[in-house]
């Protein structure tokens, strides 16, 4: 890959990156990514984007699918799936730079109707590529962008649309496409998964879920599995301790009432799968990120 592209986002984020290393910029959904060491785990519910690894490596896992991205390479996420992932390669003298735009289902769809793309598609939720030069130069040419402010109102939806296009034409075209179709499986299921995220902390009924994505049950349990990895049940037990874990690591609460805010009754059962997740308890866990933040 042309090393402009990096050159263009290593200065974009080694200016902007904030404590985390995100350095957000004025398009909607544009992030560069700056580490410059390995990273501890990180866990989240992704939502569907394109990430393109410039430098170093980046190790995913979700469900019983492990990936390794390093430059050149791109990560793409079809769904809104949970997924842990750790920085493996960076340092303070070759950082970590990656570049992330979020899919619009909006644009999606207003392609999807315009291209052929005939090849059979399977349900994986995250793909790797080698990232396509097309993709790379329409990149490259959004970060431009940023230097004249006054164009970015008149040209981004135009470069946004343009990257979602050379993703369509890609390898993963077809896979891709499907989030532009209102009444594609992964759409459908992206409604459930919409309303598990806004009411997380109460029991949905599969029924209701299964409403919402406009499936039977049967139906709607085979293909969220397909989709996420997880049935129902288990999307929502990650979706409960990835918000709990956040309470307590940024805002200090302690185990009992990060458990009863995201829907616990019992504090034991949730220190329980709490240590299935994350590998320790909830006390030595945020014990121990304390320590790594006292440490840096």
């Amino acid at each position: 890959m042309d090393t402009t592209l990096l050159d263009a986002v290593r200065r974009f984020a080694d200016h902007h990156a904030d404590a985390d290393g995100v350095a957000r910029t004025p398009i909607p959904g544009l992030v560069a990514i700056r580490q410059a060491g390995r990273t501890e785990l990180s866990y989240q519910i992704q939502r569907p984007l394109a990430c393109l690894v410039l430098q170093g490596s980046k190790h995913v896992v979700m469900g019983e699918q492990s990936l390794t991205f390093k430059a050149g390479d791109s990560l793409l996420v079809m769904a809104d799936v949970p997924m842990r992932s750790q920085v493996m390669q960076a340092s303070a003298a070759t950082p970590y730079y990656s570049l992330v735009l979020d899919l619009d289902f909006s644009v999606l769809a207003g392609l999807a109707t315009e291209m052929a793309v005939l090849e059979e598609a399977n349900d994986a939720p995250v793909r790797s590529a080698i990232t396509d030069n097309h993709v790379a130069d329409t990149a490259l040419r959004m970060l431009r962008l940023l230097d004249q402010p006054a164009s970015l109102p008149m040209l981004q939806g135009a470069m946004i649309r343009e990257f979602h296009y050379w993703l369509l034409a890609g390898r993963h075209g077809a896979a891709i496409r499907r989030l532009g179709l209102p009444d594609s499986h992964v759409r459908r299921i992206a409604r459930a998964v919409a309303l598990l995220r806004s009411d997380y902390a109460r029991r949905l009924p599969v029924e209701r879920l299964a409403a919402a994505a406009g499936m039977s049950p049967s139906s709607f349990h085979h293909h969220f599995r397909a989709v996420t990895s997880l049935t129902p049940l288990q999307f929502q037990k990650q979706l409960r301790l990835i918000e709990a874990r956040r309470l307590m690591l940024a805002e200090g609460a302690n185990a009992g009432h990060a458990a009863h805010a995201v829907g616990y009754e019992s504090v034991h059962q949730f220190s329980r799968e709490y240590g299935r997740m994350f590998g320790r308890p909830p006390l030595r866990d945020t014990h121990a990120a304390h320590d790594r933040l006292d440490a840096a």
